[in-house]
């Protein structure tokens, strides 16, 4: 019997969404010395100084402060400097850490005033960012004989060797790309300085490069070998403790010392993982997140930026524009946006990130958001906004970037951008609104209430 050809209409399979790839962070070129050597992660002579600077500190015996930032790239680096500095013989009780409060920075008189009470003789001030400022105290305050000494060890975006404060020593890792975090860039300094070192601070290490760089790096060349550390801890417990280390300055309350006092009396991970007040503050920022994580995103009039705005005690908008900038997709889109107007009376906190799809564009030059947070301000009408908004705008990082600023001149910065401006067919809410009607679930997600 002869088959019959059958009549049917063949169905068209759907064409396979295009997976973006990006470069691995740990390929990206390293600059080199002329006879060839990579300069990482740090210039030579600033880790030679450093090096030198906390070896100085610990012989001196003298009052010291740590200024760690409040997140698990700073608190990790403020632990493993603490521990380096017990290992190479001062006093556990000289050393005190000083924990900035909620909207601070390091350079605000109130806190150079609370670190000043210390009197220390030497401040190490650690992932905090980097400015042309005063010194870090006044020096009438600090120990009897001389002034205080200060080092500086960050990973922020410095134009010039003179953003740092006064009369203070630093190293950066911020031109040594691939740019190595504050935690590394400390272990990497204090790791060779004492024998048990590496063994009792990798983890934390660890840790805050997660922190700040993601959970899936690669730990290759020109990065340490961590291998020997996932096998002892287990990269699950390293990440899970990251997450708990990382909510209490996110909450409301902004109980920092909370995880600074777990980490520092850990000695493990695992440590961490029962903690009651890290795992309540955890939950807390959780549904916090979830609450604000639906905001609607809107777009400037040329589709490059992407506003999301929110309310909430916590501090929560780097974390949805993370995750805003993992989905969003548009040709044109190269900065995601997110605002809170709750996090400080009076004031905007607002976090900027770089677009999944706009890194793997591989833009020449790289997008960098500092510029582009500047560049919007140098537009404007008035030209007397780009001071107006002081120094805590466009700080951080060039891919993570971000500020604090009042209500009136937020305004002023996203009138230039002419957000939600009606635009042609084709522009990124146009894609937004075709995707939804073909029922895109990321897009559902994100925009239901």
């Amino acid at each position: 019997m002869k088959r019959v050809a059958s009549t049917a209409t063949p169905t068209r399979s759907k064409p396979k969404k295009r997976r973006i790839v990006l470069p691995e962070y740990h390929e990206t070129p390293s600059l080199q010395t002329e006879s060839g050597e990579i300069i990482w992660p740090a210039p030579q002579g600033q880790i030679d100084g450093a090096r030198a600077f906390i070896q100085e500190c610990a012989a001196a015996g003298k009052r010291t402060v740590i200024v760690p930032d409040k997140d698990a790239d700073g608190l990790t680096s403020g632990a493993i400097l603490q521990r380096t500095l017990v290992a190479l013989g001062l006093d556990k009780s000289l050393i005190s850490a000083h924990l900035l409060q909620k909207g601070n920075s390091v350079h605000d008189e109130v806190e150079r005033v609370a670190m000043a009470a210390h009197r220390p003789a030497y401040i190490f001030v650690l992932d905090q960012g980097s400015r042309n400022s005063p010194p870090v105290v006044d020096d009438a305050d600090a120990d009897s004989q001389h002034a205080h000494k200060a080092l500086i060890i960050d990973h922020h975006h410095a134009a010039t060797a003179s953003d740092f404060p006064k009369g203070s020593q630093h190293v950066t890792s911020c031109n040594s790309p691939p740019v190595a975090t504050s935690a590394l860039l400390t272990y990497l300094i204090c790791r060779d300085l004492h024998d048990e070192i590496e063994s009792r601070c990798d983890w934390l290490c660890v840790m805050g490069t997660h922190g700040d760089l993601g959970n899936t790096l690669k730990w290759e060349p020109p990065f340490p070998d961590m291998k020997a550390t996932f096998k002892k801890y287990t990269k699950k417990a390293i990440n899970d403790a990251v997450s708990l280390i990382n909510a209490p300055r996110r909450t409301a309350a902004f109980n920092v010392s909370a995880a600074w006092n777990a980490l520092t009396t850990a000695e493990a991970p695992a440590a961490l993982l029962q903690n009651k007040e890290l795992l309540a503050a955890r939950a807390h920022v959780n549904a916090e997140v979830e609450r604000c994580t639906h905001a609607a995103p809107h777009f400037s009039a040329d589709g490059t930026i992407a506003v999301l705005r929110i309310r909430s005690a916590a501090q929560v908008h780097p974390v949805i524009a993370t995750r805003w900038a993992g989905h969003l997709q548009s040709a044109k889109l190269e900065v995601v946006l997110v605002a809170n107007e709750g996090y400080l009376p009076g004031l905007v906190n607002f976090s900027c990130r770089v677009p999944r799809c706009a890194r793997a564009r591989q833009h020449s030059p790289p997008v960098n958001i500092i510029e582009i947070l500047r560049g919007i301000a140098d537009r404007a009408p008035d030209q007397t906004l780009r001071a107006r908004l002081g120094e805590s705008f466009a700080r951080g990082h060039k891919e993570a970037s971000g500020g604090v600023v009042a209500v009136k001149e937020f305004e002023e910065l996203l009138a230039v951008l002419e957000v939600g401006k009606k635009r042609p067919e084709g522009g990124p809410n146009t894609q937004k609104k075709t995707a939804a009607k073909s029922g895109n679930p990321i897009t559902n997600y994100f925009g239901k209430k």
